[in-house]
């Protein structure tokens, strides 16, 4: 046949030598010349079964490229070229690193595509692919929620729908407006509980029972009764209607309702039936450390506090640089206290009776408090503490700023995870053109097709067009073009 040939000269065994084979591959408009010699050290790889492909036939070389131009010997991919230059790297360093700005989810569907191993992806690159998997887990998580929220299954019974709605109506402030209602009144029942417990130990507003002793007022011990009413009301409701009761019952937050609800009971029982059994005067002394354990229900209001809940979150982040401040200062504390003991002890009034005690003054000077109970009087021992303040400073301001930067992170963190499921819900919403997400059973199988099995909450989320796909819910393959970008 005349003309020229549509695939390249073989050998007399068939076969053109791989090593001296030249191809052209076109990603996204960029050419790139590749020789066999480089490809062939990963023959698993897409663009090594490129060259063993040209022999084949045009079904073989279609089904690995999109377009093919026997003339120019070009390949064809409708692929994002950025994350191609990364990928290439691999034929000659050995291994890939990801550029900044690059999507590490889209990257993994890259290097899947070119079937490059994410073995050769660099250790600091897994470190981005990782972090964003778990936003992509959290963002999952967060829709289906809410669309669990929002779905009522009709073969459910009575019960188990009314359990639903109180845990909702409790657990879910955005649900619904009296679920507002609800968490603004338990808000404001911690503020007045705490208050009155501050209010009752005021010696002005206390009285004076039958024996002598300052109580706090009935009135007060009123307000009191009814606050932990409401507590003991709303922890009973949510245990009821919780979906997971042993979870719930060993939950920090639940068991931090547990001790501020239990010494107002614990209390009460000693109060009435305590006399009988033992002195009065241990009765009494029972009663006031229980009662002091009432401060706990202060730590409720993280319940109703984001900005409380990302700072616990943040120093759960921050505990290697929290560790790392309490070793400066421990290191600290030893070698000035000890030094200011040595130097002391030339003083006749000196006030650093032995090491132990000086920790004390080492504490205070180091994080500059400084109460001046305890002070150096010889002027070697001022030049220390002089020397300890500002070792003290420095090792205090050494972590503080990682410690601010892992709160910012994630607390702007949170707020593109909940923006990024609104987004997610909203596509659906605008695909399923019913003007709200979670839609009867009928109107799920209309969507889906006569005669198809109603898709569960978790596959409906396949109908979101968006760029930021939530993949891990999804068991297809969805693979972005370069014309494609991740927000």
């Amino acid at each position: 046949m005349e003309g020229e040939s549509r695939f390249p000269d073989v050998d007399s065994n068939g076969s053109e030598k791989n090593e001296d084979i030249e191809i052209i591959v076109n990603v996204g408009g960029v050419r790139q010349v590749l020789y066999g010699e480089n490809l062939n050290q990963y023959p698993a790889t897409r663009l090594a079964q490129l060259i063993n492909c040209l022999s084949g036939g045009y079904d073989t070389i279609f089904s690995l490229c999109d377009d093919y131009d026997p003339g120019k010997r070009e390949f064809y991919f409708d692929r994002d070229p950025d994350a191609f230059k990364c990928i290439i790297d691999i034929y000659y360093f050995g291994e890939i690193h990801m550029k900044k700005g690059i999507c590490p989810i889209c990257f993994k569907n890259e290097m899947e595509f070119w079937k490059v191993d994410l073995k050769f992806l660099d250790d600091c690159c897994k470190t981005h692919l990782s972090e964003k998997k778990e936003e992509l887990e959290e963002i999952a998580r967060r829709v289906q929620l809410i669309l669990d929220d929002l779905g009522m299954d009709a073969s459910e019974n009575h019960w188990k729908r009314c359990q639903k709605y109180i845990w909702k109506l409790m657990e879910k402030p955005e649900s619904s407006y009296p679920a507002r209602v609800i968490a603004v009144l338990s808000f404001l029942f911690i503020l007045i509980s705490s208050v009155v417990m501050c209010m009752g130990t005021i010696p002005e507003l206390q009285i004076i029972d039958s024996e002598g002793n300052h109580v706090e007022h009935p009135t007060l011990d009123n307000i009191e009764t009814a606050c932990i009413g409401w507590f003991t009301l709303e922890y009973v409701l949510r245990l009821i209607s919780s979906p997971n009761k042993l979870h719930f019952v060993i939950s920090f937050m639940n068991i931090i309702d547990v001790f501020a609800i239990l010494p107002f009971y614990v209390s009460l029982l000693l109060t009435h039936l305590g006399a009988g059994m033992m002195e009065l005067t241990n009765v009494q002394q029972a009663v006031q450390a229980l009662r002091i354990m009432r401060i706990a229900r202060i730590f409720k209001l993280a319940r109703h506090s984001t900005g409380l809940q990302t700072l616990t979150y943040a120093l759960k982040r921050s505990f290697k640089e929290l560790g790392l401040l309490l070793m400066y200062l421990a290191v600290g504390i030893f070698v000035f206290s000890a030094l200011g003991y040595t130097m002391e002890q030339s003083h006749p009034e000196t006030l650093f009776k032995s090491i132990p005690q000086s920790f004390w003054w080492a504490i205070i000077t180091m994080t500059t408090v400084g109460y001046g109970d305890i002070y150096p009087k010889t002027t070697l021992g001022k030049l220390n503490a002089a020397t300890s303040f500002l070792c003290g400073v420095i090792a205090i301001a050494l972590p503080i700023h990682p410690i601010i930067n892992n709160f910012v992170r994630y607390y702007n963190k949170q707020r593109v995870l909940e923006t990024a499921a609104k987004h997610e819900l909203e596509l659906m919403e605008l695909y399923s053109g019913e003007g709200k997400v979670g839609g009867s059973k009928n109107e799920l199988e209309d969507l889906m097709g006569e005669g198809k099995e109603p898709p569960s909450w978790s596959r409906q989320l396949k109908v979101s067009h968006s760029d930021t796909f939530i993949h891990l819910l999804s068991d297809e393959k969805h693979y972005r073009t370069r014309l494609q970008s991740c927000k």
